[in-house]
């Protein structure tokens, strides 16, 4: 089968299109799923896991059919199904290839609005978004919100889950350029990163959920309650979120509470995603879609800052 695989050191990865990998074998209650189309996470090559792995196969979210079940899957799903996943970091082997292994609990039937590649880049940023606001920072109704990096994959969908569903009154940190689409999406208030102070007109939130981290996190300590709560999923890690220190902010804003998490694969969380689309909740995420001949190129494309759209691989071309 054809496979992404990533070759040499982590201190120099290189991403080859490999032509002649074996088709795996369904294990337990694992089951095989031939790939139509696999996202992709950048920051992936720096994933200690990847390079432990038998094949060095990249890539955790995926869509696809069902090709076989395992010996002892028990659950609903049947050969055919439509499905998507996000796999544990510590997967045997990702995703980017024309057939991957998906254990029994990571995965949910496809949304039948979306398309493969649409579903492909929405299970780590959905299941990001959601863990940050139900399990982390337990976010109620109707409270004050600041999102960074709100037009990215995982800010897209934090946003629309703070508006549309919690009712939450969101202000969205972006750059100029994507402030339209934001304010279609439902944020009350925008503000651009690149106007210097912006922290010092952002107040009194309730909640701020940050994908950007270094400098963007330090300000916007500023910007929450007293009490409030920061909960961020940027990389690298500040060095409180690693047990190595306490946040120096702690001696100007005691009782804010600050909370680093990394995603966990879901498939029951995951199942949410159709209900929500259903009522309009959640909108598909832009994606730029790649043959699985121009791997290499969606790579490159991934990399970018500023980019317009998730990167998809297409094992299957959609019509």
């Amino acid at each position: 089968m054809k496979a992404v695989q990533i070759l040499g050191p982590i201190s120099r990865p290189q991403i080859v299109l490999s032509k002649d990998l074996q088709i795996p074998k369904p294990d337990a209650d694992q089951v095989l799923v031939k790939v139509h189309a696999a996202g992709i996470t950048a920051d992936e090559v720096t994933w200690t896991e990847l390079y432990k792995t038998k094949n060095r196969i990249p890539g955790h979210d995926v869509s696809g059919i069902i090709d076989t079940l395992g010996p002892l899957y028990a659950g609903p799903l049947r050969v055919g199904d439509e499905v998507f996943a996000m796999l544990k970091a510590d997967a045997a082997d990702g995703c980017q290839a024309e057939y991957a292994l998906v254990s029994a609990d990571e995965i949910a039937i496809k949304p039948p609005a979306l398309s493969h590649s649409q579903a492909s880049a929405l299970p780590i940023p959905f299941l990001t978004a959601w863990q940050a606001i139900f399990e982390h920072a337990k976010l109620r109704q109707e409270s004050k919100v600041l999102v960074t990096g709100a037009s990215g994959a995982v800010g897209l969908v934090i946003v629309q889950i703070a508006a549309r569903v919690l009712r939450c009154e969101v202000t969205a940190l972006a750059s100029a350029k994507n402030h339209a689409r934001l304010r279609e999406l439902g944020c009350a208030a925008l503000l651009d990163y690149n106007t210097i102070g912006w922290e010092g007109t952002a107040k009194n939130f309730d909640a701020v959920f940050d994908t950007v981290g270094s400098e963007t996190l330090r300000r916007v300590w500023k910007c929450v309650k007293s009490d409030g709560t920061i909960v961020t999923v940027a990389d690298p890690p500040p060095l409180w979120a690693l047990g190595h220190a306490k946040p120096p902010e702690w001696e100007i804003h005691p009782n804010v509470k600050p909370i680093y998490f990394v995603v966990k694969a879901n498939g029951k969380i995951l199942s949410n995603l159709h209900e929500l689309m259903d009522g309009g909740a959640i909108c598909p995420l832009p994606v730029r879609s790649f043959s699985s001949d121009e791997a290499c190129l969606a790579w490159e494309y991934a990399d970018k800052r500023g980019r317009e759209g998730k990167a998809v691989i297409e094992f299957v071309r959609q019509s």
